[in-house]
């Protein structure tokens, strides 16, 4: 990333290809790393990777890595819900995807289950990203 000063404000922009995170928040006295995904709206729940991929390249020394040490949160858009998400990647668990539940479970589970309501940020209504 590279740091310039534009009207005062510290602005960071991604440099080169592959960058581990894609935008920062800044909350002032500290910046917050955030990668972008989107989800995809399956059963239920939105799901999204917590890894990045590798495979487009030759010959991968690891077909995907995660973003642990290396980023603060992900922010996911669900074109399906409209809803774009922050969660936290101390929230999630250390897998190559994650999820959100948008809607009730059948089986009236809570416990360990992540609501997508509780991570909203916005909503994008779907007329809004269609070309006209």
């Amino acid at each position: 990333m590279l740091a310039l000063q534009n009207l005062g404000y510290p602005l960071l922009l991604p440099f080169g290809e592959n960058t581990r995170y894609d935008l920062v928040i800044d909350h002032g006295e500290r910046f917050e790393r955030v990668q972008c995904k989107t989800g995809r709206f399956r059963n239920g729940a939105v799901i999204f990777a917590t890894t990045s991929t590798y495979l487009h390249h030759k010959n991968p020394v690891a077909p995907r890595r995660p973003y642990t040490g290396q980023i603060d949160s992900f922010a996911v858009y669900c074109i399906e819900t409209g809803g774009v998400y922050l969660i936290p990647i101390a929230e999630l668990p250390n897998r190559t995807a994650a999820t959100l539940r948008a809607t009730t479970p059948l089986n009236g589970q809570r416990a360990l289950v992540r609501l997508a309501c509780d991570y909203e940020i916005a909503r994008i209504p779907l007329e809004s990203v269609r070309p006209p």
